[in-house]
């Protein structure tokens, strides 16, 4: 079983629109497996996505909302809250199969969605977590992991593959998806602020700071102490942006080049955390390797992805033509497809 979170401390970046291809295509690739998707970020963007769209998945997020037991990861947490130390065994209750929403999805694709009460019950996990037993802030950390663990149970299979979608603040509810996940995608984009945002996720996680001596988070302490696993660094993606002309490819490969030179002198300094894949591949023993390993860049498609978003259609399903998106005729040119549509394929066996 593989858990992997899509996570970086900069919002903007594409985590979402990702953890939506990434998963409708790995599902797709790979149809003997069950696949789930855990919401954990308030703004359900990639629930809203899986579930059909702007319209539709919002519409049918509502409906689930609106529901007196809801299956949604805020409905998860609270009973987690109600019971913050003793394992329920509740998390069989809150998983929903997108394809009975959405019929461009397999049907082996599963998903908790998001929940804005995620962001109201932040305090209440974070206090469940301290003061309490004396390992409280252990057993909270845990919560996610017990949820994956129900569902699996439920989905009667050993080869469970999970995508967690989080949200930039690195609030409680992203602790506990960073504890319940074993690799990590960092996705990014191509301005300055990423390069920072990448550091944040090297000292959050790992304790990387730049300077010897300055202050570690509590989730970084704390994971120590209990010897509790954080997931290791599996690849970072670029997302790129429009790209018209010869500055703006430059521009977006001098982003690239510096993020790549944080996370490769991580890799000098502490190799142990990162990811060496496929599994059985010697580790890399140069730059190029390195990049060849860890680094992925997802092509732009333009208005093509902005329609696939929109319709809750996975970029592989989409066609070329005028579409209708929020009233508005849209142009999906076939060019744009060509060029995503086996970008995120190649994307995807790199994945395990």
């Amino acid at each position: 079983m593989a858990i992997y979170a899509l996570w970086n401390n900069k919002g903007g970046v594409g985590k979402s629109y990702l953890t939506f291809q990434i998963a409708a295509e790995y599902a797709v690739t790979h149809p003997n497996k069950k696949v789930l998707v855990l919401d954990l970020c308030p703004q359900a963007n990639s629930s809203s996505m899986l579930l059909g769209g702007i319209e539709r998945g919002e519409s049918h997020l509502d409906e689930i909302h609106s529901q007196a037991s809801k299956k949604t990861i805020s409905g998860y947490v609270e009973s987690r809250i109600l019971s913050p130390y003793v394992n329920p065994r509740s998390g069989a209750n809150f998983y929903i199969s997108p394809n009975q929403y959405n019929s461009q999805l397999p049907n082996n694709l599963y998903l908790v969605p998001g929940d804005e009460q995620l962001e109201i019950q932040a305090s209440r996990v974070a206090s469940a977590a301290m003061p309490g037993p004396t390992d409280a802030w252990r057993i909270v950390h845990t919560w996610i992991s017990d949820l994956i663990e129900d569902v699996r149970v439920s989905l009667n299979t050993e080869d469970l593959t999970v995508f967690i979608d989080c949200n930039p603040s690195f609030s409680i509810y992203t602790e506990l998806a960073m504890s319940a996940a074993d690799r990590l995608l960092i996705p990014f984009s191509a301005d300055g602020s990423s390069k920072r945002a990448v550091r944040a996720v090297l000292a959050l996680i790992y304790g990387i700071t730049r300077q010897p001596g300055q202050q570690q988070s509590e989730f970084h302490i704390n994971s120590q102490r209990y010897r509790m696993s954080v997931p290791k660094i599996y690849m970072y993606i670029g997302n790129r942006l429009t790209q018209m002309n010869q500055s703006s490819a430059t521009a977006f490969k001098t982003v690239v080049n510096e993020i790549g030179e944080e996370i490769y002198t991580a890799w000098t300094n502490n190799p142990n955390l990162f990811s060496i894949h496929p599994t059985g591949a010697n580790p890399p023993n140069s730059r190029r390797a390195f990049r060849h390993m860890f680094q992925y860049e997802v092509n732009d498609a333009n208005s093509a992805s902005v329609v696939s978003g929109a319709e809750g259609i996975p970029i592989s399903k989409l066609t070329a033509g005028n579409k209708q998106v929020l009233g508005k005729t849209v142009r999906v040119n076939q060019s744009q497809l060509d060029r995503q549509v086996p970008n995120i394929q190649a994307l995807i066996h790199s994945i395990e």
